[in-house]
């Protein structure tokens, strides 16, 4: 984990302080990268100890499109609980539901993302268009009306929810040679629905068939170096892994993009901590034998994106330093 080390000391040497919405200071620059090879072992921070069991939790929970807290908490993953609960501002939002809710967050958003066709009716093809969205799964579920309310019956809205992740295994195994195997989680129209706007934005798959590979590319917005960066590299890293025993394909290149790379000022003493340590050699990641290996059976399951529980993942040869902890902003 020497990258992550080298982002740490980066942002230390040449980053500057900023204020933003939680009240603590970040020490940040824009724009970092960082490329693993997951051949050569997993990305798992070794100077302090990994919460790999809650990091994994949390990925599960995404995978079956959770929305409240106490059910990630049942995955062994609390980080949810402060903001779907304590966030001020969240438990004055009309959009909440109950206590532990958060809105539709990562899961929810690559799982049953909302997708909407709106249609002309005074268009000669609105016919055609709409045979073609509803065999595409689209469901007619209203017309549109006027500014006093009346049903002009000139626009149908057609709505389906869409599964990004399972699109993107079913394309690796039908087109792996494309350039658009991707999710994302921003959606610009439920924003003020969620507890936490995300910050993990943008996940892309590239296929090797020559070399029996694939990689991914993640690209986040806004990213807790001292808390964040650990979970979100073992949660990538771990996707990989998963996607790869789906298909077929071997896991390669994980890489890592971020747009503000930041340290919050109350983490400054943990992080200068890390520096001082020695990482380990990075351990493996083993999955369960129960997760079907494409390329042993031939057989597409796409199912175990849901099936899959936090017991399927284990690290092998994991060596780490005494744990450090700081508070998580809010």
């Amino acid at each position: 984990m020497k990258q992550y080390l080298s982002l740490v000391q980066e942002i230390f040497e040449h980053g500057s302080w900023q204020d933003n919405r939680t009240g603590i200071r970040t020490r940040s620059i824009p724009g970092a990268m960082m490329k693993f090879d997951l051949q050569q072992g997993f990305p798992a921070v070794t100077t302090k100890k990994l919460a790999f069991k809650s990091a994994i939790g949390e990925l599960v929970g995404f995978l079956r499109g959770y929305r409240s807290a106490a059910e990630f908490r049942q995955l062994g993953c609390k980080v949810w609980d402060q903001n779907a609960n304590e966030n001020a501002q969240w438990l004055a939002n009309p959009y909440r539901l109950r206590e532990d809710d958060l809105g539709p967050v990562y899961g929810v958003q690559w799982r049953q993302w909302p997708a909407y066709k709106l249609i002309d009716l005074g268009d000669a093809h609105s016919a055609a268009q709409i045979a073609d969205a509803e065999a595409r799964g689209y469901r007619l579920i209203g017309q549109l009306a006027d500014d006093a309310g009346r049903q002009t019956g000139s626009q149908a809205l057609l709505y389906k929810p869409i599964d990004q992740l399972r699109q993107c295994l079913d394309t690796i195994i039908t087109d792996p040679d494309s350039r658009r195997i991707l999710f994302h989680g921003w959606n610009w129209a439920q924003l003020e629905e969620m507890a936490l706007p995300p910050c993990h934005l943008l996940y892309q798959f590239l296929v090797s068939r020559e070399k029996g590979e694939i990689s991914l590319c993640l690209y986040i917005r806004s990213n807790d170096v001292g808390l964040g960066t650990p979970f979100n590299l073992t949660e990538g890293a771990a996707l990989l892994h998963l996607v790869g025993r789906l298909t077929g394909y071997k896991p390669r290149w994980f890489t890592y993009f971020i747009g503000d790379a930041h340290i919050y000022e109350n983490h400054v003493d943990m992080l200068r901590e890390q520096l001082q340590r020695e990482p380990f050699p990075a351990p493996r990641l083993v999955l369960s034998e129960r997760i079907p290996d494409y390329a042993l059976t031939g057989k597409y399951e796409p199912e175990w994106l849901e099936q899959v529980e936090p017991a399927d993942f284990r690290l092998e040869g994991y060596q780490h330093h005494a744990p450090l902890t700081a508070p998580m902003a809010v």
